[in-house]
């Protein structure tokens, strides 16, 4: 048998607030499910508008207002329900569920009885699906026929009681819910007892309402005692917390007296390695990059750049200032760097032994490309093909594979793998400038700008192509498409500005190595390295130089011979 269920609470006006924070979940209800929407069917669904502002509202003028006790009863709160049997009649246990269609019969039922018993004195009204068992909590204004605010009139006395209930089963018998406790001997329930036998969503028998009042006090000892527990556990975790934060802060002093001795070895690691590595270049006695003009003087440096003259004396400060980090990222950078390096530098294995946990616990900062403005690309695209003399096929061909593209500065972003293809760095030339340079945290000694002509990927390499910069290794390619057209065996174009990045292991196992540096010096140290290696002669300043005016060239040749057929 399933019962109708209605209860009520008077609400002074400094009890309105705390009602309404708990039906509108603007506090924590842990017996609620925070997946399940609750539905509020009467009254507005502004976030921002208080209920005790909607009873004043509905309470009137000023005059009225007046004349209210301080101890007077604003609203009611009556919270609606029905036995759990009836919402799931074939799992009456199975809290949180219930049938749609018996839901959407009581819900309606219900809206009609409070539109027909109370009107529009219901100033909000929301269903609750979040907890065990359906139910409604309707705010009422007792305003009597006068529009004065009188509870009593409504609710004054235990006969008054029996009629509001008699009036909600008068209605809800038409869905075929009983009477609950007419007849009872069990003392009138207040909202917040009875709440809870609502949210343990198990049905009540007539007899059972004062036994579910004791258990409702016992509940209340069972979560003060949860409560209790959970303060207790919550201490153990905070005790537990400052034993990690004391051994972190151990753990930190030994990390600062290592960086002290990292400090002091640091001044024996050569200046101009770390400068290249940086992804500066030499420009005369200057290395230059970004906005720095730095010029290093055996163990010291000083910083030009930007009209300041910053000065330093050690690697780990460089590495601070040029890639704009702390030191233990410095470090870590510096180990990850010269690491592999070991016995070639003696000054990094002693790092490697001093700072061994710093490395292995402080990430090194990873390269990470600049970001695509593809609102730029037709500058690049422009500056590529008319500027540079790159065919228009080549560069797409390029841009497709996203070895070029165009970052916000309307820079051509030229992309540097390692020989597994994993990018790892990026040369930048500006397209509406003339800046050039290396993006800062490119791997220099591991990235190369490089792409493949010929046969298939998975063919082997018979052929590659060394050049001085990303754009000479495109003219080389082109000059040599121009005039052969497409390679009959895999061939690698590979830009290698400086012998010391050159993988020469790889190349090793290469039956042809082409040279086409630019710079003499750096093509006769190439060849001491790979004897097997020839040298492609450039005929201008550069190879693109040398692309353009061939271009220009193939353009007067092809004019040429059209005037001469026209004449014909």
């Amino acid at each position: 048998m399933a019962y109708a269920i209605a209860r009520l609470k008077k609400l002074k006006r400094g009890n309105i607030s705390g009602s309404a924070s708990h039906t509108a979940r603007e506090r924590e209800t842990p017996n609620a499910d925070p997946t399940q929407k609750n539905i509020r069917f009467i009254g507005s669904l502004n976030p921002e508008e208080r209920l005790e502002d909607l009873v004043l509202a509905k309470i009137g003028d000023s005059e009225q207002k007046r004349k209210i006790r301080t101890d007077a009863v604003y609203c009611v709160e009556l919270l609606l329900s029905a036995s759990p049997s009836y919402f799931r009649p074939d799992c009456p246990t199975q809290a949180g569920y219930y049938e749609p269609q018996k839901l959407d019969d009581w819900l309606e039922a219900t809206h009609q009885w409070l539109a027909d018993e109370y009107g529009n004195r219901i100033v909000r009204a929301e269903l609750h699906l979040d907890e065990a068992t359906p139910h409604i909590h309707a705010y009422f204004v007792p305003l009597d026929d006068e529009g004065q605010l009188r509870c009593n009139h409504f609710f004054d006395g235990r006969q008054k009681i029996h009629e509001f209930q008699n009036s909600y089963y008068q209605t809800m018998r038409l869905i075929e819910l009983e009477r609950g406790i007419k007849g009872s001997r069990a003392k009138h329930q207040d909202i917040k007892d009875f709440y809870r036998i609502v949210e343990e969503g198990r049905d009540l028998e007539v007899d059972e309402l004062s036994a579910a009042q004791l258990k409702a006090k016992a509940a209340d000892r069972d979560r003060a005692n949860q409560r209790k527990e959970e303060m207790e556990a919550t201490a153990k975790a905070l005790a537990l917390d400052n034993e990690q934060l004391r051994r972190r802060i151990e753990q930190l002093e030994q990390d600062n007296q290592s960086i002290k001795k990292l400090t002091e070895w640091s001044t024996d690691l050569a200046l101009d390695d770390v400068a290249w590595e940086l992804g500066l270049w030499r420009k005369g006695n200057e290395w230059v990059g970004g906005n720095h003009i730095i010029n290093i003087d055996a163990s010291q440096f000083t910083d030009f750049g930007n009209g300041s003259s910053l000065t330093g004396n050690s690697a780990i400060d460089l590495v601070k200032h040029v890639n704009q980090c702390n030191q233990t990222t410095a470090i870590a950078w510096i180990g990850e760097r010269f690491g592999e390096a070991g016995g070639q530098r003696a000054a990094i294995a002693h790092a490697q032994k001093v700072a061994a946990d710093i490395i292995q616990t402080q990430p090194a900062p990873q390269f990470t490309l600049p970001v695509e403005d593809k609102a730029n690309w037709s500058v690049v695209e422009h500056y590529l093909k008319q500027k540079r003399g790159i065919p228009s096929d080549c560069v797409q061909m390029l841009h497709n594979q996203g070895l070029v593209y165009a970052d916000s500065k309307a820079n051509v972003v030229f992309v540097m793998r390692d020989l597994n293809g994993k990018t790892k760095g990026a040369f930048l030339e500006g397209a509406a400038n003339n800046f050039s340079g290396y993006e800062l945290g490119t791997v220099r000694r591991d990235s190369w700008f490089y792409f493949t002509l010929g046969k298939k990927p998975s063919e082997q390499t018979s052929t590659v192509v060394l050049s001085d910069s990303p754009i000479d290794t495109i003219s080389v390619a082109m000059l040599e498409y121009q005039v052969k057209g497409i390679p009959e065996n895999r061939t690698v174009y590979m830009a290698v500005d400086d012998t010391s990045n050159l993988p020469v292991e790889r190349l090793r196992n290469v039956p042809y190595v082409q040279v086409a540096f630019s710079q003499p010096t750096v093509a006769r140290a190439v060849k001491e390295l790979l004897p097997h290696s020839t040298q492609l002669k450039c005929e201008s300043r550069d190879w693109n130089t040398q692309l353009i005016t061939f271009s220009h060239q193939l353009q007067q040749r092809y004019s040429q011979q059209n005037h001469e057929e026209l004449e014909l």
